[in-house]
């Protein structure tokens, strides 16, 4: 008899339970009813109280944080007065008393799936710890962050949050930074983290990408447990989200800001960084974007002439290592902090192409030389503003030929080189096409052009003197 009164109890909780269940999801949506209550089950009611159970921690905390009071609400509607629900986290593989299992005949799970839970999960935390371990750059620390006006903003922000003690109240949550990139957004994300690290070592910092953020989510999703996946960001205390604006994909940006919502709401800091602000992330959802832009966000300039020239001291002392006899010449130095106008990633890029070329020719590197170099790296000419006329002009004055001679069928080397010279500052400093450069040169055709270009290319790189020859023609056209 009282065997046949429990599951008469049991059945019409279960009943009741579906009925709260199919509310819920009128409420809440298909999307939402599935990411919080599609594994929740009802325990047990009585006393006043209502007892559900979820399989994580992760979800308990997040539905008594922002569902509870709209649950209390709807299983009032079904059941009758309540003074209040328990959510619980049960055992993997226990079976609820609504589904007809009371305490007593709770069922001992089987072993495969809780092995393969249990493997899900080191799975998703080895690929965090992994991320938490292994992601941050040990070398950009704000130690070796150039500060200047462009960038002096968001590094006092990270500064702050990096610094910030542990349970201290967030004065900037989220923290979104923005740049071009090259400018120091990861940088500054990295240094964040090593000084977290460094000076708090018993709180928990995850950096990652968003490409890796959205390949855990898939990995988690062949192995058929996000909530694992879910789970492993409630232990977080910074998280680091770098490149954001190429999360794609409306389950992934879901859960994303699932983790996100979780993780501010419950004081944790985040910081985002990506190469636009919140406002032209289109990719990503309304929802998200105003989230974003609810915190702090600043932007990233690009560096002004002292500071370039600031990094690019930097970036020689360090390439150098103490070795002086590679040194480059202090007005080529400038040169290339003037002729660079991006940020660091470029300024040292240029210097790289230097100081290979000075290392490759065994001999200091001129101005002019340095000059020719950097003419692909500099993107500064105006191609527009450059005329094929100019070129014949100035190559003519510079080798004593008339137009006249350069536009002729002559085959003099004293004719020759110069016309060669010419096509290719044309297809070098212009926008012009190579058939079209042939018909400015007296009617040659794109071969002719091209041929001369590469000939001229092969003697520049072992000809010295026709190096700084061409350097200066360059830097003549440029001056016109």
């Amino acid at each position: 008899m009282t065997t046949t009164v429990a599951n008469s109890t049991n059945h019409t909780l279960k009943d009741q339970w579906h009925r709260i269940a199919q509310r819920l999801k009128a409420e809440l949506g298909d999307d939402l009813f599935n990411s919080w209550f599609a594994r929740m089950d009802a325990e047990d009611v009585g006393q006043g109280q209502l007892t559900v159970s979820v399989p994580t921690r992760f979800l308990r905390s997040w539905i008594e944080n922002h569902y509870l009071s709209k649950l209390h609400k709807i299983a009032e509607a079904e059941i009758g007065a309540l003074e209040g629900v328990q959510v619980r986290v049960r055992i993997q593989g226990e079976a609820s008393r609504a589904n007809g299992q009371g305490p007593s005949e709770v069922q001992r799970p089987v072993a495969a799936p809780v092995e393969r839970n249990a493997a899900v999960a080191a799975q998703i935390n080895t690929f965090l710890t992994a991320e938490r371990g292994g992601m941050a750059d040990e070398s950009q620390t704000f130690d070796s962050f150039i500060v200047g006006s462009s960038n002096q903003l968001a590094h006092a922000a990270a500064m702050r949050v990096a610094n910030a003690a542990s349970g201290a109240a967030l004065t900037f949550n989220p923290l979104f930074i923005h740049s071009a990139a090259g400018l120091g957004k990861t940088h500054l994300l990295n240094a964040v983290a090593h000084r977290v690290r460094t000076q708090q070592p018993g709180r928990k910092v995850l950096m990652l990408t968003a490409e890796r953020f959205m390949y855990g989510f898939i990995h988690a999703i062949r192995q058929r447990d996000t909530l694992a996946f879910k789970d492993q960001f409630q232990s977080i205390d910074v998280l680091l989200i770098d490149d954001f604006q190429f999360l794609q994909g409306k389950a992934i940006q879901q859960e994303f800001c699932h983790a996100f919502n979780s993780l501010v709401d419950s004081k944790r800091q985040v910081i985002v960084a990506a190469d636009v602000p919140p406002a032209q992330l289109d990719s990503i959802d309304q929802r998200m974007r105003s989230r974003l832009m609810g915190g702090l966000v600043i932007d990233i300039e690009t560096p002004d002439l002292e500071q370039r020239r600031m990094i690019i001291d930097v970036r020689h002392n360090a390439m150098l290592n103490g070795d002086l006899a590679g040194a480059i010449a202090p007005d080529v130095l400038e040169l290339i902090s003037n002729r660079i106008t991006g940020g660091g990633r470029e300024l040292e890029g240029a210097l790289n192409r230097v100081m290979a070329y000075q290392q490759f020719n065994k001999s200091a590197i001129t101005l002019d030389l340095a000059s020719m170099v950097l003419r692909d790296a500099a993107g500064t000419a105006d191609l527009g503003r450059i005329k094929i006329d100019d070129i014949l002009k100035i190559v003519g004055r510079h080798y004593n030929v008339g137009r006249t001679d350069l536009l002729s069928p002559r085959r003099a080397r004293a004719v020759v080189v110069p016309r060669q010279i010419g096509m290719y500052l044309a297809k070098k400093l212009t926008a012009r096409s190579l058939p079209e450069i042939g018909r400015r040169f007296g009617g040659r055709d794109h071969s002719t052009v091209l041929h001369a270009v590469r000939k001229i290319d092969e003697q520049i790189k072992g000809d010295e003197k026709m190096a700084r020859e061409v350097a200066l023609l360059i830097r003549l056209v440029e001056q016109q």
